[in-house]
């Protein structure tokens, strides 16, 4: 385990606003570190940046010569000097010694790119996060922009799968599977991510995910989803509740622990 990289996750990366948890962060950082050890090349992008929560995760994990693709709205609020959600995007960046590569910000509807405008920016990709828009339309479009800019070995994570408040996520993602006819499987599943890669490499991530020390802690029960075994990864509320307590009661640099 990398202790600094866990400190990161379970401290700093709490400072900034955003939704993905310390279970999702784990997940990225074992298929990342899996990635890297196989030597598997290709670029990251991220659909839906907020204010940057997984965006840095990627950036402290990755390295700083890492080619990060950022695409959100950035619309949530404005000010004079521009939008608000993306000077606050910046500024925790630089508060985080990981500034921004502003070069690599796309700015605008995900739903009116194209593939050559991410092979642009930073070539293949070997890891797409979407968490853009959550209507259906938004999410097969995201997903067909994902799917025609990996590389043979990459992976799609999905955002709010299985949540109530965005039904139709589920639909766009079961969807753009039955439609792939096969070529693509769910290999892991969280509480709110799914992870999809195409079949041949479904073994091959799923051992990566069954054998990450830092994945150890959850409970790791076999599911299906269309055709595909995946590993479902229980979080127990327990669990949830002290790291919950510690992070909101200032002592977030200990709620590690909670996930030995």
């Amino acid at each position: 385990m990398d202790a600094a990289i866990r400190k990161f996750i379970f401290h700093d990366l709490q400072t900034i606003e955003g939704y993905i948890d310390p279970p999702d962060a784990l997940v990225f950082l074992a298929i990342l570190q899996h990635q890297a050890l196989a030597g598997f090349e290709g670029a990251i992008a991220e659909i839906g940046v907020y204010y940057g929560r997984s965006y840095f995760l990627f950036r402290r994990i990755c390295g700083d010569e890492e080619r990060i693709v950022a695409i959100d709205l950035f619309d949530l609020d404005s000010a004079p000097k521009g939008s608000a959600q993306y000077l606050q995007f910046v500024e925790n960046g630089r508060r985080l010694g990981l500034p921004v590569l502003e070069d690599l910000v796309i700015k605008g509807d995900s739903t009116l790119l194209k593939p050559a405008d991410i092979f642009a920016k930073v070539g293949p990709v070997r890891f797409f996060s979407i968490d853009g828009g959550h209507m259906l339309h938004h999410v097969m479009s995201d997903t067909h922009l994902a799917a025609d800019t990996l590389t043979d070995h990459g992976i799609i994570a999905f955002d709010d799968t299985f949540n109530p408040t965005w039904p139709e996520v589920t639909v766009g993602v079961a969807d753009f599977l039955r439609e792939q006819q096969g070529e693509f499987a769910v290999f892991c599943i969280t509480k709110y991510k799914t992870y999809v890669c195409r079949r041949a490499f479904h073994a091959e991530y799923s051992r990566a995910i069954a054998v990450s020390p830092d994945l150890a802690a959850f409970e790791h029960v076999e599911t299906e989803f269309l055709g595909s075994k995946a590993a479902r990864l229980e979080n127990p509320m327990r669990r949830r509740l002290v790291h919950q307590l510690l992070v909101r009661s200032g002592m977030s640099v200990f709620s590690e622990r909670a996930y030995r």
